[in-house]
C-alpha cells in the first residue's frame, strides 16, 4: 500500500505527455471520464492539489473539480462549464447503462 507521500511523489513525477490528452479533452469538452485519465480514486482522494499543479504545468490553467458516483466512476471537470450535479447525473446514467448491458 502506498502512503500519501509516495502517491504525491508519483503524481509529481508523472510525465507531462501522460496528461496532454486530458488537457485536450478538458479544453474541448470540459469533462474527462475515469478511464481516460492516468489517475485513480486514491490519487484524487489524497493529492488533488498535486494533480491540479501537474495539469497546470502541462498547460491547463482553469479551475478543476472532480466528482464520483458511488465509488463506481469519477469525472474530472471544469466547474465554469459544468455544474457538479450535472456531472453527477451524467455519471449515474453512465454507470446504470453499463450495469444494464449484458456481459459477453
Amino acid at each position: 500500500m502506498l502512503d500519501v507521500l509516495q502517491i504525491k511523489h508519483q503524481v509529481n513525477r508523472m510525465p507531462l505527455e501522460r496528461v496532454h490528452h486530458i488537457i485536450e479533452e478538458l479544453q474541448r469538452e470540459g469533462l474527462v471520464m475515469e478511464g481516460r485519465t492516468p489517475f485513480n480514486r486514491l490519487h484524487f482522494n489524497t493529492c488533488f492539489a498535486e494533480i491540479e499543479a501537474l495539469l497546470q504545468r502541462a498547460g491547463y490553467h482553469r479551475q478543476l473539480d472532480v466528482v464520483g458516483y458511488q465509488g463506481l466512476a469519477y469525472a474530472l471537470f471544469d466547474p465554469a462549464r459544468w455544474e457538479a450535479v450535472e456531472v453527477l447525473r451524467w455519471l449515474r446514467d453512465f454507470v446504470e447503462m453499463k450495469q444494464q448491458q449484458p456481459c459477453h
